[in-house]
């Protein structure tokens, strides 16, 4: 079974960084894209980023790009993801999540296909 802990969310001012960590269960880590999700209160789960088996494919929606970078490092069975200038509209939870298997990139870089998801790290920012 495949588990997945978010980490290092918190509160901040509106310009400052912080890093999510995703920590994941079991040998399978490296095999799969992972991706990063958020949902603001009354809105629905948006997808942030994905990041494919290696470093050499990153997708972003538009409203992070060039301030949010997805990593991941499997030797460690971590995903992780730096948020820079944040903005009050980045508040949310944040998820990490697992790519089902056999769904390509074309539909895990726009957010489609992930199979499994941790319980959420809140990120708060303030103006």
């Amino acid at each position: 079974q495949v588990q997945l802990v978010e980490s290092g969310g918190g509160l901040v001012q509106a310009g400052g960084s912080l890093r999510l960590s995703c920590a994941a269960s079991g040998r399978t880590f490296s095999l799969y894209a992972m991706g990063w999700f958020r949902q603001a209160p009354g809105k629905e789960r948006e997808f942030v980023a994905a990041i494919a088996t290696s470093d050499r494919l990153a997708a972003y929606v538009d409203s992070v790009k060039g301030r949010f970078t997805i990593s991941r490092d499997n030797a460690k069975n971590t995903l992780y993801l730096q948020m820079n200038s944040l903005k009050p509209e980045d508040t949310a939870v944040y998820y990490c999540a697992r790519a089902a298997s056999g769904v390509g990139w074309d539909r895990l870089r726009i957010g489609v296909g992930y199979a499994y998801w941790g319980q959420g790290t809140q990120v708060t920012v303030s103006s």
